[in-house]
């Protein structure tokens, strides 16, 4: 198998290709639950439809992560590209047909499952593709294209919705999904085909019970890892996600208009600070250890706390708004360094065999909190009237407690790590 440079002709291919599709997914992400938001005005019911939307893909995590290893991952990239536009095109439609509610959950529920099967492709493509040393710099390319695209994505998503409405955001990822289909068409990704073990459902049972038993039994701080993940999804990120759009659009006094375009820009600052996070991992890919995580969490809680003094102690919208905008671009920094020194270490511990399952089964309990977060959020700014800092607090809190407390499973990943390299070396010679 002739392994490639970061530079490759394919792996250029793959990131031009995510630039595409990760653009038309973000401005559906924005423009989809904020039309939803405005038209329905309950923010329980976001956050309810966000949760039940959230679950099926963190159903097809292990799901992706079975076929992404059975399969040529480039024909699965093609194929959920080529989805997306059709179930875009019928929601374009079936629009003003039918109430637009269920529709809606319908739409985005898809969505999120073909992401559920997308993001093991696109990750277990990486170490197919690049040398072993080039892996972190390889991820955090890919977060931050991931990332660019959040930034860019409810920008202009934001200026197209307080024009034109939804319409012609639909119309703009139809056409990015579609120029995705011909990139990944000219990707050759590396394949060793494996051969099934039984029928579809016995293979993957197989494949599951083996990626966990590696994760519980080889390799234990993996999961007790994922469980951390799981914690700063619960109290950090859904946070965000949920109280960013109905603190802006319903409790800073902003015309609806101007809230829509504050919120578009918060979420592209926001993704600038992935971005800048992602280029930080970069730089410091040889230097960033796992030991630094929980610094990096520490750091992540301390900016909701600072949210929750903005939000209890300042009393203009606009000054609100700037500290709660900067502080999230802050804070996704450093969980993005976090994220990708995290899922570098991962695919270091992890045989090459078994890295789209086992990556796929870590998101999945990582990413398990996620609907159970969007759901608590968006019933506790449903009813907590105008204390909307309250949950700030209690989340930064209890984070910064996990952090202290679980600091040695990351100085473990560290010497593991160093135990591996030792072992590759020893092998070659």
């Amino acid at each position: 198998m002739n392994r490639k440079t970061i530079l490759s002709k394919d792996f250029i291919l793959v990131i031009i290709g995510r630039i595409v599709s990760a653009f038309g997914n973000q401005i559906l992400r924005y423009a989809l639950p904020l039309y939803l938001l405005i038209q329905t005005g309950s923010s329980a019911l976001f956050g309810s439809i966000m949760a039940v939307s959230f679950i099926p893909m963190l159903l097809l995590f292990p799901v992706g992560g079975i076929i992404a290893d059975r399969m040529n991952k480039r024909n699965i990239m093609l194929v959920l590209d080529f989805c997306t536009a059709i179930l875009i095109a019928l929601f374009c439609l079936l629009s003003g047909k039918i109430d637009i509610v269920p529709l809606m959950t319908i739409t985005i529920i898809i969505l999120y499952g073909i992401d559920g099967v997308d993001r093991p492709t696109v990750k277990a493509s990486v170490p197919a593709l690049v040398e072993p040393e080039h892996i972190m710099k390889a991820n955090s390319i890919v977060d931050m294209i991931d990332s660019a695209a959040s930034m860019a994505g409810p920008v202009i998503g934001g200026l197209l919705f307080s024009v034109f409405g939804l319409t012609p955001i639909l119309y703009v990822s139809i056409f990015c999904f579609f120029v995705s289909v011909v990139l990944d068409a000219f990707i050759h990704i590396p394949f060793d085909k494996q051969a099934p073990t039984g029928n579809i459902f016995k293979t993957g049972t197989d494949d599951m019970k083996e990626s966990f038993s590696f994760m519980l039994r080889e390799r234990p701080v993996l999961w007790k890892v994922s469980l951390i993940f799981a914690s700063s999804n619960l109290l950090l990120t859904t946070l965000i996600t949920i109280g960013l759009p109905v603190i802006i659009t319903q409790h800073l006094g902003f015309d609806p208009d101007t809230a829509n375009r504050l919120y578009g820009y918060a979420q592209g600052g926001a993704a600038a600070g992935a971005i800048l996070g992602g280029l930080l991992a970069g730089v410091l890919s040889n230097r960033l250890k796992s030991k630094a995580c929980p610094i990096l969490l520490i750091g992540c809680s301390l900016f909701i706390l600072i949210g929750g003094v903005a939000l209890q102690a300042l009393s203009a919208g606009m000054s609100v708004y700037l500290v709660l905008t900067i502080g999230c671009g802050l804070l996704l920094t450093l969980h993005t360094l976090f994220q990708i020194q995290i899922v570098s270490s991962l695919q270091l511990l992890t045989p090459i065999n078994l890295i789209g399952k086992v990556i796929s089964c870590f998101m999945c309990v990582a990413m398990c909190t996620n609907p159970l977060g969007q759901f608590i959020y968006g019933l506790v700014f449903e009813n907590i009237g105008s204390n909307v800092y309250f949950p700030f607090y209690v989340a930064g809190v209890i984070m910064i407690v996990i952090s202290l407390l679980t600091r040695r499973i990351f100085y473990q990943i560290d010497l593991q790590i160093k135990e591996q390299i030792r072992k590759r070396v020893a092998d070659s010679d």
